[in-house]
Formats: structure tokens, sequence, C-alpha cells
């Protein structure tokens, strides 16, 4: 059924709003087609979509693989301990609080006016038990205590990078120390060809996790055109079956890569270091046209 005239007409009437922040400029942008939903950009690139009346909607194809993730981490509706480095919009956090009630969450968000400006455009539930620190993300996690998190979620980026000290096994030693035994590390990656970024990244995380798992499109594994994937970490199975049947059945199916086929992808790469750690590619400007 469509929209009546009235709704149309309130959401015509909803003005953008933009905002200097700490990482550039932020804009705001109202969703036409859903009442109290925005879109989150700085500096012309995406980085979030909140919808206030459904917090349980993902827009994003990479944000709907990390709800994924996040469904499977513990049974249906338990409440978990959840770590996000990197904030935006807070919309995986809002997911957690409204899919798992009674969550408790730290978020870790370096820019502190970009917090001001989503706290003040976007209020979360004052019932929602999350907490938003405006610090460094390895400096956050350091503050998370010793096996306290259920799952960490990475999705860090500054100018469309990811900064090199978030790339590292001894970053990683930070994640591991944070999560419980059975806890699940997820991290929102981005790379173009020849995917040295991401081959990098699964080697690391290989070589302090015991099971791993890819989320990304075709395309972007093939090393076709710069893209988003998500790598699943654990030390204890994960619900491979179920993550592959969801992956595919999204509007824009993703595959998982797993066990041998993983490591052929990763094709030799070796576990980055501090000492070796470098940003994340920027992405063509042809990905935000």
């Amino acid at each position: 059924m469509g929209r009546s005239r009235n709704t149309r007409r309130r959401s015509a009437a909803v003005a953008a709003v933009e905002e200097p922040v700490d990482g550039g400029l932020a804009r705001l942008v109202p969703d036409p087609d859903r009442g109290r939903a925005w879109t989150l950009l700085i500096d012309g690139a995406p980085q979030s979509h909140v919808d206030l009346d459904d917090p349980a909607y993902l827009s994003f194809e990479y944000q709907r693989r990390l709800g994924h993730v996040i469904d499977l981490a513990a049974p249906p509706g338990k409440p978990v301990h959840a770590v996000h480095l990197g904030g935006g919009a807070l919309t995986l956090a809002r997911y957690v609080a409204a899919t798992r009630p009674r969550s408790t969450q730290q978020v870790v968000e370096r820019d502190a006016r970009l917090v001001q400006l989503v706290r003040r455009e976007l209020p979360l539930d004052p019932n929602a038990r999350i907490r938003v620190r405006a610090v460094d993300a390895r400096a956050g996690l350091a503050k998370v205590p010793d096996g306290w998190a259920d799952l960490v979620v990475a999705d860090v980026f500054s100018g469309a990078r990811t900064p090199a000290h978030l790339t590292s096994t001894e970053f990683l030693d930070e994640v591991r120390r944070a999560l419980k035994p059975s806890g699940v590390y997820a991290a929102n990656l981005a790379d173009g060809p020849p995917l040295a970024h991401l081959r990098g990244q699964i080697a690391t995380a290989a070589a302090r996790f015991g099971e791993l798992a890819l989320i990304a499109d075709a395309a972007v594994l093939r090393g076709k055109r710069f893209g988003n994937a998500i790598l699943v970490a654990c030390d204890l199975p994960l619900p491979l079956a179920e993550l592959t049947r969801r992956a595919a059945s999204d509007p824009h199916p993703g595959r998982v890569e797993h066990g041998r086929r993983l490591t052929d992808f990763a094709g030799g790469a070796v576990p980055v270091t501090d000492a070796a750690a470098v940003a994340s590619p920027a992405p063509p400007p042809s990905v935000f046209q």
C-alpha cells in the first residue's frame, strides 16, 4: 500500500542536516521512503542508515551481513555484552538493543562532534543500555574488562580507510582479551583489486582465532570491484550453514568462504603486525557516485 499524501508531504518537508564534525562534513539525509529514517554521510561517503521507528531494519548491505552475525552470536533474543568499535549513526547498537533487549553495549567512536550530532538528531532509546565513549577505538577497547564481551564489532573508517593500528595482530590480541572464550569478532573490511589488504586481514585473524569465515559479494571476492567484506572470527565452530543461507537470501546475495577455500583465497599472505601495518586502501571515486 502506498503512503498517504500527508505522509509524503511530511517527508518532503524534512530537511537534511549538515554540520562539520571531526572527520569532515556530516550530512543526515532523510529517507523519502521511511518516515523517520536517515542516512549519514561524511564528506559525501555513505556511513550509516538508521530508522528510528524500526531500529531492527538494516538498509546497507554490509550492515545486514553484520546483522546476521549478531543474530547468530547467541540464541535468539538472549541479551549480550557487545562492543562496537566505530559508531556512525549507532545503527548496529540500536539493532542489538531492538533484537536482544537488556543487552549491555559499549560504543567507541573517536569523533566526539559526530557523537553529539547523532545523539541530538537521532536520539537513542533512553531504556537502551548503550554507553558511548568518544575515544580512539584501540584505546577504548583497552578499557573493556578481560573476558567481558560476547561480541566485538569493528566498523572503523577514517576518510573511508580503516586506520593502520586496527589491522594488526596486536590489535586482535586486545580483541581476544576483551572477548569471552565463546565470543565472536566481526569486522567490516573494504578492499578492491588486487585484494592485498583483505588477504592480509584474513591471515592476521587466522593467526589469532581458530575459526574464520568471510562474507562478501562474489564480484568483490573475484577482484572485479571495490567493496565490503565481513570477516567473522571465533575459537568455537561458527554457524556456517545458517550464515550461508542468510547471506544468500539477501537482496544483494553474498557468498560465505571458510576452511580450505578461505585459506586458498588468502594466498599465502602473512599476518600484519603493528610495525608493518598500513591503512586500508582508499576507495576509487566511482564507489560513491
